[in-house]
């Protein structure tokens, strides 16, 4: 069974690499494309799923932003399960920051230059937000497209979905990004902050091995 995984905003497939699947799981990532100029998210969707075969059953996992693009290729193409690791089931669990970020637009008035790789306000902020005593992070984010960034971001506050049924959800519990208490999860990692996938890799693995069989 083919096993779909599209990860974090920013982030390439490394900050998976540690977590283990039962035998006869084919992992296949599906890369970040750079989104084309003002491309509508459902878009920007249509084109990730064209690296998903439905002509056979498959599964479907994402982390974090990787979450809700993998819950909007579900609409598209149907999967057998889908796993959200870090990631929210619909907008009513959006954290306070990026409700407010939906309502104000803010994004909009931030100059590109700010989300470049030399931009260390952006990538302090960014630190801070994911796991501020991992001195290690910023090796899992490797997308570093100034466009992909502000478009990403802009799409989370803007994302508008309701719950879809049988999707799996698995959070930490001191996610900051996507915070526990807005959220019902069948799942929690505990001592974990957002970056669990790669920190707690035996604790989620023991997980998705009970769900992807």
């Amino acid at each position: 069974m083919k096993l779909y995984t599209v990860s974090g905003l920013g982030a390439d497939e490394k900050v998976l690499e540690k977590l283990t699947f039962n035998p006869g799981i084919e992992v296949v990532h599906i890369p970040w494309l750079i989104p084309h100029l003002d491309e509508e998210l459902s878009d920007y969707v249509a084109r990730m799923s064209a690296f998903v075969d439905d002509s056979e059953p498959f599964y479907l996992l994402g982390y974090s932003f990787g979450g809700i693009i993998v819950q909007e290729i579900h609409k598209i193409k149907p999967a057998k399960k889908v796993v959200i690791l870090g990631s929210i089931r619909s907008d009513a669990e959006k954290s306070k920051l990026i409700k407010a970020g939906e309502k104000t637009n803010a994004l909009k008035y931030i100059p590109l230059r700010f989300f470049s790789d030399s931009g260390t306000v952006f990538y302090s902020f960014f630190r801070k937000l994911l796991d501020p005593k991992n001195p290690r992070l910023l090796q899992y984010f490797r997308v570093k497209d100034p466009y992909y960034l502000k478009w990403s971001m802009d799409k989370v506050a803007h994302w508008k979905s309701e719950k879809i049924p049988g999707v799996v959800q698995i959070m930490a519990d001191k996610d900051i990004v996507f915070p526990l208490k807005n959220s019902q999860p069948d799942f929690v990692i505990k001592n974990a902050t957002h970056l669990f996938p790669a920190t707690k890799p035996k604790e989620v693995s023991q997980i998705l091995k009970s769900i992807f069989i």
